[in-house]
């Protein structure tokens, strides 16, 4: 009997650890499983920042580059976004390689962005009158790639504040018409360049946009003023040659009067003058000199006109070749940003 029992008793504990054995196996298992799952799960979410991570192994950003992230005061997300991009600074002949203009914009190309992170390039400007088209090409460029990473939510909601400004606040009708241009040549992506345009040249932006950048931008006000600076350059001259042009068309219109004037004293002084000779002829010397006086009232105001009209046709002169320096200036310096001038800086 008690072999019996002890044998019983054995049967049972065996049993009991191989249920356990097992338990434990399917637990490891699961755990396992979990794990992985945890880990795709994982890589899925921080997608983007594995594939940057990656993309920024060994690289170093060249000293121009980061001076541009530095002077644009970029934060460090947006740091990151633009040196994934390994942006490039390029003569006109190699930037326009990447960033061709086959006639479809209507603005001047100063940088493009190849979407899907693969590469910021902008345009070598060296002319010191444009101090500060780099860095806001550079911070435009940055906001597209910056946009491209954007959740369907959250582009949502900033495509929504850029539209109620765009139809309720901006009143600049530059960017207006920048816009406007963009709406011909790039319907599909207007909303994108608003979003890099208003982020870069705009000052003040309502609070919900404003407070949106700061993602982008430890001091926004640095890049709009780089773009206003650069901006007056060509905004002077414009005015000027404006105001300039319309003093030309009234001075133009004094001259003609003037000498629509001078040609009817003209035909005065030629037909007394004849008249005196007349009176010459016959001998009437009371006559004679009793016109002479008149006559010559008549040949020195003529005279004084028509100095007066010489110094018209010079100021004239003087502020066309003013106006036309202007206007030189400013052409130049649209070549200056053009990459397919020959004058271009190399």
């Amino acid at each position: 009997m008690p072999q019996s029992t002890n044998k019983q008793s054995f049967q049972k504990q065996s049993r009991l650890r191989r249920r356990s054995g097992g338990s434990v196996g399917s637990l490891v298992v699961l755990v396992m499983l979990l794990v992985v799952l945890i880990g795709f799960v994982l890589a899925a979410v921080n997608r983007q920042n594995i594939w940057d991570w990656y993309h920024l192994q060994g690289y170093q950003a060249p000293a121009t580059v980061s001076a541009l992230a530095t002077q644009d005061t970029m934060t460090n997300y947006a740091r990151k976004v633009f040196y994934v991009n390994q942006p490039e600074i390029d003569t006109a002949t190699s930037f326009n390689k990447p960033c061709p203009n086959d006639g479809g914009e209507q603005t001047i190309v100063l940088g493009c962005y190849h979407s899907g992170q693969n590469g910021i390039f902008l345009l070598s400007v060296t002319d010191p009158l444009l101090s500060g088209v780099q860095q806001v090409t550079a911070a435009h460029e940055m906001l597209h790639a910056a946009y491209s990473r954007l959740s369907g939510s959250d582009r949502t909601k900033v495509d929504s504040w850029l539209m109620d400004y765009y139809n309720n606040g901006l009143t600049d009708t530059r960017i207006k018409a920048t816009i406007d241009a963009y709406k011909k040549t790039e319907p599909h992506d207007v909303v994108n360049e608003m979003h890099s345009i208003f982020g870069t040249e705009v000052a003040n932006l309502p609070p919900s946009l404003s407070q949106y950048y700061t993602r982008y931008f430890s001091n926004r006000a640095v890049v709009a003023q780089f773009a206003a600076t650069y901006q007056g350059e060509f905004t002077s001259r414009q005015t000027a040659v404006l105001r300039d042009d319309a003093l030309l068309a009234s001075m133009k219109n004094q001259i003609d009067s003037t000498e629509s004037s001078l040609a009817l004293q003209l035909n005065s002084v030629n037909s007394q003058r004849a008249n005196l000779d007349a009176l010459q002829n016959r001998g009437d010397i009371a006559g004679y000199n009793a016109a002479v006086p008149a006559f010559n009232r008549l040949v020195d105001s003529y005279n004084n006109q028509l100095v007066s009209l010489r110094q018209q046709i010079n100021q004239y002169n003087q502020l066309v070749t003013t106006r036309n320096t202007i206007a030189l200036q400013e052409d130049q310096l649209v070549k200056e940003l053009s990459s397919t001038a020959s004058n271009v800086t190399k």
